[in-house]
């Protein structure tokens, strides 16, 4: 099989994440999540609005977005102050991250509005992006996950069944705010992911990234919407760590290291709350360029050359973490 050709056979996400969806449900009790049936029959697990979720069920939210195609664990390391990490790796790190895990589905009708995540996204093919992958994925049934406090209303979860082809009964929507431990956790677990949709910004050609892994410090919740925005955005941004391995020259795995840490980007410096603070709100004038890990390492596979960019930068994020 050629390697361009690899992201389209990738193995399928929904019918991986709805193993993992079946798991879930079976400890719910343990995960101290909600689970309820929508108008339409769709499953709605409340994983940190109204529940009290937890870490635990953060961890299974983001094994869910990643579309069963990438591991995530809590462990020890990194920090003095903050060595807990959320840990990330995938054999399939462009479908993984990209093709599901990617807040990328824009879902609005009247006051509600979410950006959806997870592998049902890749059954609706809403987004340009999936033309740029080539992946399509192929289920009867369809996972999302929501960064909010309430699934979507009954008519735009019907839509929504309809966009990705499945049966309402057989739509899946889990959601947790950022504000809960669920939902901090299932943020920071994007540390390989903002590592790849840089990469795809820099117009590096993501079929050849073969492999992949990321950490990024575990941020504590707060229950103002923004100050939880903030430490999750801030332990990528300041102390995020990825290694990507690559195909291809030696040249191109050296500029992409240079180019994906952080702190290339113009607003690199500041608590990201003060950012957005800064910008009045606007998140689309941030420089887009600065969601991405502080450090990098590149190997090119071909070669066996490694190289390291970028630096955790605590202050930044002791500000933030308070």
């Amino acid at each position: 099989m050629d390697r361009e050709d690899s992201l389209a056979a990738a193995p399928g996400v929904n019918a991986r994440a709805q193993a993992l969806v079946a798991d879930m449900l079976a400890r719910q009790g343990a995960l101290r999540i909600g689970v309820a049936r929508g108008t339409h029959g769709e499953t709605l697990i409340d994983a940190g609005s109204r529940h009290t979720g937890g870490i635990e069920a953060g961890l299974a939210l983001a094994r869910i977005c990643l579309g069963g195609l990438g591991d995530v664990a809590l462990v020890p390391g990194g920090l003095a102050r903050w060595p807990w990490r959320v840990c990330v790796r995938s054999s399939h790190p462009v479908v993984a991250c990209l093709g599901s895990q990617y807040a990328g589905w824009s879902l609005a009708q009247g006051d509600f509005f979410a950006l959806g995540s997870g592998p049902g996204r890749a059954l609706a093919r809403k987004e340009p992006l999936f033309a740029e992958l080539g992946y399509a994925d192929s289920s009867e049934h369809a996972v999302l996950v929501i960064e909010g406090d309430a699934p979507p209303p009954a008519a735009l979860a019907a839509g929504i069944a309809a966009d990705c082809g499945v049966k309402p009964e057989n739509l899946t929507f889990l959601y947790a705010p950022t504000r809960s431990l669920a939902g901090g956790v299932q943020v920071v677990a994007r540390v390989l992911e903002v590592a790849l949709h840089k990469a795809h910004a820099l117009k590096f050609p993501l079929h050849r990234i073969i492999d992949g892994m990321g950490a990024a410090p575990l941020s504590p919740p707060h229950p103002d919407f923004m100050t939880a925005m903030g430490r999750t955005n801030d332990a990528i941004i300041y102390a995020g760590e990825v290694h990507l391995f690559v195909t291809g020259s030696a040249n191109d795995a050296r500029a992409l290291a240079e180019q994906l840490p952080s702190k290339t980007s113009r607003d690199y410096g500041e608590p990201f709350a003060a950012i957005f603070k800064r910008f009045n709100g606007d998140f689309y004038k941030i420089d887009p360029l600065l969601f991405s890990p502080a450090k990098v390492i590149v190997t090119a596979v071909d070669s066996g050359e490694s190289f390291h960019a970028g630096a955790i930068d605590a202050g930044p994020l002791e500000a933030s973490f308070g």
